[in-house]
């Protein structure tokens, strides 16, 4: 294990961080859960469509109290803005537009992803768990990429980057890039390339907090992180 203190990017540090790298003329679909705090994020400067399961296209930022409209809700029952040409519609059209590779980028959170970009997203497999699939599959397919978001490991410290995921899979070899509280590691032929990495850890410690081979890109960056 490394000697620095295990700290990594906060929630709102790491959301900021994804919607950096959503390009200018993007169409994306934003998961439940973290995803969802990308679109508070996104630069005014940049012409970002954001799509959502549940049938919203122009998705604005969350809705502040005075904004709550009821009907006007994401993916995750949350209120939401739309934006100025924004629309909204049923199942079936939000469906086709997710499995036609209308989309430029899906963000999805992660319960695991493997070496090979492997994605497990919507059960542990724990009896007690409710499975929950939604639109995953259908996304995972469909978007031209996906990233992941997530914590780099569970509560109890184990690894959610994994050699091989031991849930069931979401889809075989679709995760790009993955986004963690600790680095940001793009998946390349069937190899973890980390590109960044955070000031509070050495790649000896996120090693340690990873079960899959990782290996630093040759420009890695070390990022700052927030004190506290």
């Amino acid at each position: 294990m490394s000697g620095f203190k295990d700290r990594g990017r906060s929630r709102q540090e790491l959301a900021r961080r994804v919607a950096e790298d959503i390009q200018d003329g993007w169409c994306v679909n934003l998961g439940i859960g973290l995803p969802e705090q990308v679109a508070a994020y996104l630069s005014p400067d940049k012409d970002v469509l954001l799509q959502s399961e549940n049938g919203l296209l122009g998705m604005g930022k969350p809705a502040a109290p005075e904004q709550i409209d009821w009907d006007l809700i994401n993916a995750g029952k949350k209120p939401v803005t739309l934006l100025a040409g924004g629309c909204y519609f049923d199942h079936m059209t939000s469906f086709a537009m997710m499995r036609g590779g209308h989309l430029d980028l899906c963000l999805l959170g992660a319960f695991q992803v493997s070496a090979a970009g492997d994605l497990a997203n919507w059960w542990t497999g724990d009896p007690g768990e409710l499975p929950a699939v939604g639109g995953a599959m259908d996304l995972v397919v469909g978007a031209r990429r996906v990233h992941a978001i997530m914590d780099h490991t569970t509560r109890d410290g184990r690894p959610k980057i994994v050699s091989r995921c031991s849930y069931p899979l979401t889809g075989l070899g679709v995760v790009d890039r993955i986004y963690t509280d600790l680095a940001v590691i793009d998946v390349l032929d069937g190899e973890l390339i980390v590109s960044e990495i955070v000031e509070t850890l050495d790649m000896n410690g996120l090693q340690a907090r990873t079960d899959a081979l990782l290996r630093a890109a040759a420009d890695m960056r070390v990022v700052p992180v927030a004190s506290g």
